[in-house]
This record gives structure tokens, C-alpha cells and sequence, in this order.
């Protein structure tokens, strides 16, 4: 292999075997939970030996580090799609029905229910999620605030940050509800969801 392949597939295998292990990872934190989940068990699940995995992750926390990353790059490429639309605020309610649907999903709301629980306890974990959840917040503040300019409102900042937590704080509240409330109407929980925003969204 030439020295310019070399390169070029380097990080590809890298990062083909990163998603493996996140993926193992994934599986074993779901059924397991962080703690119970041991290298071990993830080494196995990911087809590679343990030591092997510690090329790419140091540890557990690496590895939590590593979702943390891809829940922000997910929520980012989300609002920069909806950030292209005309109008930034109807797009927020004219998504809420796929919105709702992805928070309710298990493999959406299993790993993040870990990561805050972690959070709890590792100030380093801790300290990154509130990274990840303050980049969010701003992506979302400049989306509402700049389809609230387009309607001649107020865009106080301080007054909008305290709409954008308790939206953030519904559809996160939604995480929970499928393992208190496995019975739940899906579609009913969507058209309240939408009634819910409609004040936080359309209302000066």
C-alpha cells in the first residue's frame, strides 16, 4: 500500500472501529446499565479483546465521552436542518410529530437516561453533558430568536432562554415515560406536545 493509501484509510479504519465499540457499548449499557456493563463484557460484544479497545477508548468514561459527542453532532445537524427553513418557528411545530416519535424510541432515551445518571456521580461526565446541553441551548436560542425577529417580538435573551428550558424540559421529560407508562397513546402524547409548544413558540 502506498504512503497517500496509507493515510487515507487510516482514519476510516479508526473510525470504523470506534463505531464498533460505541455500538457494542450501546448494547451492553442498555441491558446492563454503566456499572454493570464491564470492558469485559463490551470487548466481547465488539468482537475484539479488551486490550484492543483500550486503542481507541481509555476507559468507560471515554466511551460515555464519546455519546455525549453524538447526541450533540445529532441535535446539531436537526436544528441546522430546520434552521434552513423560512420560517424557524413553524418548522419547530411542523416537526414535533417526529420529534415526539425519536424521544419516545428506546435507543434513544435508554443511553441518555445512562449519561445523566452518570452524570450524577462523575464530576468529568457531569461537566460534559452540561457542555453539550449549553451548545444546544445556544443552537436553539439563535433559531428562536431569529424566528421571533422575523415577527417583530421581543427577543430578550433572558426571557427566551427560560422558554427554550422548559421545551427542552418536555420533550427530555418524554425519555421517561415509556418505561412508567408503556401503555401511552404515542399519537395523543404528539398532539399535546404540539398544544403545549404552540404557547412557547407562537405567543410574543
Amino acid at each position: 500500500m502506498h504512503t497517500t493509501e496509507k493515510k487515507r484509510s487510516d482514519p476510516e479504519r479508526i473510525a470504523s472501529r470506534r463505531k464498533q465499540v460505541l455500538d457494542a457499548a450501546e448494547s451492553c449499557f442498555g441491558s446492563s446499565g454503566f456499572h454493570g456493563a464491564s470492558m469485559a463484557e463490551i470487548s466481547k460484544a465488539a468482537g475484539m479483546s479488551a486490550g484492543h479497545i483500550y486503542n481507541y477508548f481509555d476507559n468507560k468514561d471515554a466511551i460515555i465521552a464519546a455519546f455525549v459527542q453524538q447526541n450533540v453532532e445529532r441535535v446539531s445537524t436537526l436544528l441546522g436542518d430546520l434552521a434552513q427553513r423560512e420560517d424557524p418557528l413553524q418548522a419547530l411545530l411542523d416537526d414535533i410529530d417526529r420529534s415526539v416519535s425519536d424521544n419516545l424510541q428506546p435507543g434513544v432515551w435508554k443511553l441518555l437516561l445512562e449519561i445523566w445518571a452518570q452524570s450524577a456521580r462523575e464530576p468529568g461526565i457531569a461537566k460534559l453533558a452540561q457542555d453539550a446541553d449549553r451548545v444546544s441551548r445556544t443552537e436553539l436560542h439563535c433559531l428562536l430568536k431569529r424566528g421571533r425577529a422575523m415577527r417583530g417580538w421581543a427577543t430578550d435573551d433572558a426571557a427566551l432562554m427560560a422558554r427554550i428550558e422548559v421545551m427542552i424540559a418536555i420533550f427530555q421529560g418524554l425519555h421517561v415515560r415509556p418505561i412508567l407508562s408503556p401503555d401511552l397513546d404515542a399519537r395523543a402524547v404528539t398532539e399535546a406536545t404540539r398544544l403545549a409548544m404552540l404557547p412557547l413558540l407562537m405567543t410574543e
